[in-house]
């Protein structure tokens, strides 16, 4: 959410700054940045989910079956 709004404030401070540039150029790169910001965002949320799931899951079985085997000793 932090790089939503940090990505809105800048456009509309490059809004009022924007000079010459065409109102329908500043909203396109605006989209792109938006667009950009939501593809980054969800790469996160699928590699931290990987990391979840096939790292530290497994870790997690192997010390439980280590754990099962020492109380079986």
């Amino acid at each position: 959410m932090a790089g939503f709004f940090a990505i809105v404030a800048h456009r509309l401070y490059k809004m009022k700054h924007r000079g010459s540039m065409k109102m329908s150029v500043h909203l396109i790169h605006m989209r792109v940045a938006a667009q950009g910001f939501v593809v980054g965002a969800m790469t996160l949320g699928v590699v931290y989910s990987m990391y979840r799931d096939f790292i530290l899951k497994p870790a997690e079985a192997q010390r439980a079956l280590e754990l099962k085997a020492q109380e079986n000793n």
